[in-house]
């Protein structure tokens, strides 16, 4: 069987897919699985030992394209796929496997796609409130609920990999490293404040820590004024960095304090001990998927709010989260 994976455009959502990409290895021994991505995912999916080719997606979002979308689908018309697994629940994200041709289009119905999928998953939120859970649904028949528990995400990152970035970048791997992820593609209400990330950092210094701090480049200003207020304590790699290298430091580290974002799944992905921080987005749905990991939120009367920026104006739900809290988490995490 050929079958082909449309992913997500988010790095978080494609890390919480990998366990469909392996159960749909496990019912079709000898798959060939190949992705449809954004280029800024393709990485992330290079590095999961599901995926065989990881095929350019360059559609910006909100972008239609059509007669662009009808080539590649005609290009994809001959590799002979079997089946497309359409992760996204956008019409356009269902047109080029339908457009390729591919017989078994299986989706989520989504926004009106019939026609477009002809496989069809209708989701019931209170029975699968997860999105890894999501995903694996799409693994089953429509009508029957995927088998659990599901295994965790996996993403690979080997040693020779890692010696690999450390030359490319002129970095020496310290004894202890602690990475901080300041940002959160989504929006401020997301973001831990940068003096608290500051105060943690000079607390994790005196443990004797290096701290490395990942991200891209709209994340570079945020880290840079961590580490003003951290002086000489903090290495900005924001921006410094593809993802695919950051996946190998991310390997290397000793704990990992994030936010909610894509890299906190990579992070989850490759277990490594792990420091979650949330203020509008909720632990119910995208969660960290890793037993070596600490979630810290005040569950707030107002959160989550889900909302980029905070309503209120105080943002409370971060703010208020102090670094002596988050150190003490950080403490138990590199121990344990």
């Amino acid at each position: 069987m050929k079958a082909l994976i449309v992913a997500p455009s988010w790095i978080g959502d494609t890390i919480m897919a990998q366990p469909l990409f392996a159960r749909l290895h496990a019912r079709h021994p000898g798959l060939q699985l190949d992705a449809l991505a954004p280029r800024w995912v393709a990485p992330v999916l290079q590095r999961m030992a599901e995926i065989g080719d990881v095929i350019d997606s360059p559609f910006a979002h909100g972008q239609l394209s059509l007669k662009a979308r009808w080539q590649l689908g005609r290009d994809l018309a001959r590799r002979g796929y079997d089946a497309a697994y359409i992760l996204p629940n956008s019409l356009k994200s269902a047109l080029v496997p339908f457009l390729a041709g591919i017989p078994q289009r299986i989706g989520f119905t989504g926004e009106a796609r019939y026609g477009l999928i002809n496989i069809h998953h209708r989701l019931d939120k209170a029975a699968l409130p997860l999105m890894v859970e999501r995903f694996a649904q799409l693994a089953e028949a429509p009508g029957v609920a995927p088998s659990k528990p599901i295994a965790y995400p996996r993403i690979r990152s080997s040693a020779a990999d890692q010696q690999k970035t450390l030359a490319e970048l002129g970095l020496e791997r310290p004894a202890r490293i602690v990475a901080f992820c300041p940002g959160a593609e989504y929006g401020p209400a997301k973001r831990w404040p940068a003096a608290h990330f500051a105060a943690l950092a000079r607390k994790l210094a005196e443990q004797g820590c290096a701290i490395w701090l990942f991200g891209s480049p709209k994340d570079h200003a945020v880290a840079e004024e961590i580490a003003q207020l951290a002086p000489g304590l903090c290495r900005n790699l924001c921006g410094a960095t593809s993802l695919g290298q950051a996946v190998d430091l991310l390997a290397m580290t000793d704990l990992v304090v994030c936010n909610d974002s894509g890299l906190m799944h990579i992070a989850a992905a490759l277990n490594r001990p792990l420091v979650t921080l949330y203020g509008s987005s909720s632990p119910g749905f995208t969660p960290p998927l890793s037993d070596r990991a600490a979630i810290l939120s005040l569950q707030l009367a107002c959160s989550p709010c889900f909302k980029r920026e905070c309503p209120l104006g105080h943002l409370d739900c971060l703010n208020k989260l102090s670094p002596d809290m988050v150190f003490e988490a950080a403490l138990k995490r590199i121990a344990a």
